[in-house]
């Protein structure tokens, strides 16, 4: 289970670094993204991986660490999706007003200058 969470956050990071370097604005947005979720499941990972364990406290068990999921990563990433998703939604409105304005989305205005050099 640790190694495929392992590969998923590896996958979810290497796909958004190649994200961020491409020269279009959305491209650059959903890297952004994937990073995020990549280092949301890296916080949640490290609250245990524990399978069948109980989220919340049961009569006649101890209320140890060891008998119940921790509830703070749950908590963090909770909210680190919130504010991703609203960090999401205002990068794409600044994109949207960006190409507007400029014309184009790429990110260095290079297609503008490769258009005027022709």
């Amino acid at each position: 289970m640790e190694a495929v969470l392992a590969i998923a956050i590896g996958v979810l990071t290497g796909s958004g670094v190649y994200l961020l370097l491409r020269p279009r604005t959305f491209q650059v947005i959903m890297g952004l993204t994937l990073i995020a979720y990549a280092v949301n499941l890296f916080i949640f990972s490290m609250g245990r991986l524990k399978v069948d364990s109980e989220p919340v406290l049961i009569p006649g068990v101890a209320s140890t660490l060891a008998n119940t999921a921790d509830p703070m990563p749950q908590a963090l990433v909770l909210t680190a999706i919130v504010i991703g998703f609203a960090m999401t939604a205002l990068f794409l409105v600044v994109m949207l007003a960006s190409r507007g304005l400029s014309g184009t989305d790429h990110v260095d205005g290079e297609e503008r200058a490769r258009e005027a050099g022709e």
